[in-house]
């Protein structure tokens, strides 16, 4: 028997948001603090994604930070390979391979990204969740004095905590930046006068006030209402991920526990049936009138207790919704009560709809394989394009509103300009030749040694005998060569006169 079907429905919270009261307003949630095995866990994933977030920008590989995302230069580092304007299609496939992976993790694990990765929450619940908790005490207490009149001691709390939330929106707008214009830039502002560095100080303490307010006073509203991501879920989402969910089946229908009472969930006949259950006496001679025995209850009790834990404020027993962000707080205090009470944990676990309606265990789909098929077909793309992508990046062009020039000795010259770019992270020497071997070239700047990572742009004529010109415009190729070995060829046109 389906217990869901036989328990009323309650359809308030499709028409309304968890942290809106009944006039339409916002009601400010008050999480309850959590610990068990889920808890420490993202604790320790918590502390190490944070780690990785402020240490990215000072990691330095060969003279080069790991990261980098200079948008005012375009030039972009990503675990030390430096990305140019002209690498731009790997950047775009890169991007599109990253969504393919979010909506494949998402098909088979929900929103976990959400809760366990996201630094909106890791921010907020590892962060400025616990300052406040640590000033202002736990959520009855905050509670409490955010319902109490303005005291001494109420403006002292609220000044404390609101300024260390400015201080570390600081700190995180400092390290963002420096992911923007490196380490070094970042550290040469700080030690330099404010004064040189208006516009970049006025960014920064803009930036610090979007970070205050999302953590300070927007919070729950980010992932349910701002992030796109939350909404984007409902579409990738079947009955066969593995979410956040409430075994409605074993928790139905709900109600308080008596001492000896057996729940109709999980245990049937078990360690909590009454021994006259285990060995029933032999049947009367006679039937005897019984009085009707009431239903037997779920296993859930009715605490509440995974409502007052969920960040969003929602109710995990009303099924899988927008706002879950599966950061299993719920799975965490749920299993501490059925240990309390003597019931399996797993109550509230992370399953699929399949299996918890219809014991379907989890399957590999066609869609979890359309996905993973286009994913290691990208992945292999970027990799073959990584792998061969040249060390150099030249563009030769004739110089504009330039046609050709009479030298002296019936010698035909054209005007080019050159720009290359050294992709590796050791200085190269070129040499460039003409595949002709009556092409002369002359350079108008010398081009030297090409630094690295650096852009380069000389300019250069061609010289041809006029009496070797039989069109107007001639076909030239350019050999490009370092340390004798030829890097490039670059197809060119050289204009000029026919007689």
């Amino acid at each position: 028997m389906n217990t869901q079907l036989d328990t009323p429905v309650d359809d308030y919270f499709r028409s309304h948001l968890p942290n809106q009261t009944e006039a339409g307003g916002r009601k400010w949630l008050y999480p309850k603090a959590t610990s068990g095995r889920y808890t420490n866990w993202r604790m320790i994933v918590s502390w190490v994604l944070l780690a990785c977030l402020f240490a990215g920008p000072m990691i330095w590989v060969d003279g080069h930070p790991l990261f980098l995302f200079n948008v005012l230069e375009r030039r972009f580092i990503f675990f030390g390979v430096t990305f140019w304007p002209q690498d731009f299609y790997l950047v775009a496939i890169g991007l599109i391979t990253f969504i393919v992976f979010v909506s494949l993790f998402t098909v088979v694990f929900g929103r976990v990204f959400c809760g366990w990765a996201c630094p909106q929450t890791i921010f907020m619940e590892m962060v400025f969740r616990k300052i406040e908790s640590w000033i202002e005490g736990d959520y009855k207490a905050r509670q409490r004095l955010d319902d109490a009149p303005w005291t001494t001691e109420k403006l002292l709390k609220k000044s404390a905590k609101h300024a260390i939330f400015f201080l570390i929106s600081f700190l995180i707008s400092n390290t963002f930046l420096a992911y923007l214009i490196g380490r070094d830039q970042l550290l040469a502002i700080i030690i330099d006068d404010p004064g040189n560095h208006l516009v970049g100080l006025f960014s920064i303490l803009i930036f610090t006030g979007v970070f205050y307010l999302v953590f300070a006073r927007l919070r729950e509203i980010v992932c349910t209402t701002i992030c796109p991501y939350g909404r984007l879920q409902g579409v990738m989402l079947d009955k066969n991920s593995l979410t956040v969910a409430y075994d409605y089946i074993r928790g139905e229908p709900r109600g308080k526990k008596v001492r000896g009472e057996r729940g109709a969930g999980s245990l049937g006949q078990g360690v909590n049936a009454p021994p006259q259950a285990l060995n029933p006496p032999p049947p009367a001679l006679y039937p005897l009138p019984q009085a009707p025995r009431p239903a037997p209850k779920g296993d859930c009790i009715d605490c509440k207790l995974c409502v007052h834990v969920c960040p969003t404020g929602i109710d995990i027993r009303n099924g899988i919704q927008l706002e879950c962000i599966n950061c299993t707080a719920c799975m965490d205090v749920c299993d501490e009560v059925m240990t309390k009470i003597d019931r399996p944990r797993g109550l509230i676990r992370i399953d699929s709809l399949n299996n918890i309606a219809q014991s379907v265990p989890f399957r590999v789909t066609g869609r979890i394989m359309a996905y993973s098929g286009v994913l290691l077909a990208l992945l292999g793309l970027i990799g073959y394009l990584l792998a061969s992508r040249p060390p150099l990046d030249l563009t030769v062009l004739r110089a504009p509103g330039q046609l050709y020039q009479h030298e002296a000795g019936q010698v035909i010259s054209n005007l080019y300009s050159l720009e290359v770019i050294n992709k590796t992270y050791k200085p190269m020497k070129l040499a460039i030749h003409a595949s002709r071997a009556d092409a002369n070239l002359r350079f108008v700047q010398p081009l030297g040694t090409l630094e690295p990572g650096t852009l380069t742009k000389v300019m250069f004529f061609i010289d041809l005998p006029e009496q070797t010109i039989t069109q107007n415009s001639t076909p030239l190729t350019l050999d490009v060569a370092t340390n004798g070995e030829v890097l490039h060829n670059i197809e060119t046109t050289f204009l000029g006169p026919v007689k």
